[in-house]
């Protein structure tokens, strides 16, 4: 009886206590869909890329955004963990800092982003390689858009008050959400802006 006790007791913890909460699952089987979206994106443009006679059709593309860019996202990364930490053991101002510092320089990248969209030379409709590098980054863009929406409900539900070190499934999602991001972005940075300059000739 006492052993059933404890069962049944253990289902009335809040959700962030318990080993992988339904939320956690529901945000892992979600990033694994959209991996999979990516890796069928970038499938696609290596397939294309093999056989081209020259890969980028004109000029390789620019560093000199996409590089801080990257970096942003890296750094990123760094601060949402420290804000999950933060959380983790109670600190609320911690947790509200980081998530804000997270935000700006989630939108920070969008702007870039899209500077560099608007200095492009070719749109989607030019060829293969330029539908190819808009269409991937342009998902990757939306989906940084969503992580940062996601972060800024995270802040406003900090502030008021509903997260503690026991109870904080909604930041952990979040934080596993952007992380898949900036993850992500490593990969298509690597195959749109530096793959080319392994084999690139004018």
């Amino acid at each position: 009886m006492a052993t059933s006790l404890r069962m049944d007791a253990r289902h009335l913890l809040p959700p962030s206590t318990r080993e992988h909460p339904p939320g956690w699952w529901a945000m892992v089987c979600l990033i694994i869909t959209e991996g999979c979206l990516f890796a069928y994106f970038l499938f696609s443009y290596f397939y294309l890329e093999s056989m081209a006679p020259q890969w980028p059709p004109n000029n390789l593309p620019e560093l000199k955004l996409a590089g801080p860019n990257t970096i942003i996202l890296i750094a990123s990364s760094v601060v949402m963990w420290w804000s999950e930490r933060g959380i983790k053991r109670g600190e609320q101002m911690r947790l509200r800092m980081g998530l804000l510092v997270t935000a700006i320089m989630g939108i920070a990248f969008l702007i870039i982003q899209s500077r560099e969209y608007a200095g492009l030379k070719f749109t989607a409709s030019s060829h293969a390689y330029g539908s190819l590098f808009i269409t991937i980054t342009a998902f990757h863009f939306a989906h940084v858009l969503v992580g940062v929406l996601m972060i800024f409900t995270a802040e406003l539900r900090a502030w008021l008050g509903h997260f503690t070190e026991h109870h904080h499934l909604a930041v952990t999602n979040t934080a596993m959400y952007w992380h898949f991001v900036d993850i992500v972005w490593l990969f298509v940075f690597a195959t749109l802006y530096l793959s080319p300059r392994l084999w690139w000739h004018s």
